[in-house]
């Protein structure tokens, strides 16, 4: 099945740069660039939930040609779907699963965990960290907080990359 266009970190960091989007990475991109060693393919980040952010998220998903990322449905079907991406849109969702033209990117309103329901952006953002990449800046969710979210999630993927990130936490 087509899944569309693998993922360009630094292209899409780009573009919502140029958009002035406020974002912190989260999830597996955010577990490599703390030094975690298990790939990823999609781009999970948590957005400043302001209607302008929003505005902005919105401005700098149409500019990389987002469609919705849909289990079962070819890239090509996807970009068939009527889909409006605009403020109200976002705000109405917890999260989104895009496919754009430098790959897969999910926009989510917080991560969840047992120990507080519920950390939005600006949570996230007290214990966030700024890491070098290959020609640009991330601003990452901390380690700890990217651990909860796994524990919480309980995904197989994430059981599998918990024991690296918590040798990577206890190590600093």
């Amino acid at each position: 099945m087509d899944s569309g266009p693998k993922l360009s970190l630094a292209k899409l960091v780009e573009v919502l740069e140029i958009y002035g989007v406020q974002y912190l990475v989260v999830g597996g991109v955010a577990a490599r660039a703390h030094g975690a060693s298990r790939v990823t393919e999609d781009f999970d980040c948590v957005v400043q939930r302001s209607d302008q952010n929003l505005d902005r998220v919105a401005s700098a998903l149409r500019a990389m040609n987002a469609r919705l990322r849909v289990e079962g449905m070819t890239d090509e079907e996807a970009k068939q779907l009527p889909v409006v991406i605009d403020t109200h849109m976002l705000k109405s969702a917890r999260l989104t699963t895009w496919q754009t033209d430098f790959g897969p990117l999910d926009v989510l309103a917080g991560l969840e965990s047992q120990k507080v329901p519920f950390k939005d952006f600006e949570f996230l953002e007290t214990n966030a960290s700024t890491i070098q990449g290959d020609g640009f800046l991330l601003r990452t969710a901390a380690l700890t907080d990217i651990i909860e979210a796994k524990e919480f999630a309980n995904r197989p993927k994430d059981q599998e990359a918990l024991p690296e990130l918590r040798r990577l936490r206890d190590a600093t």
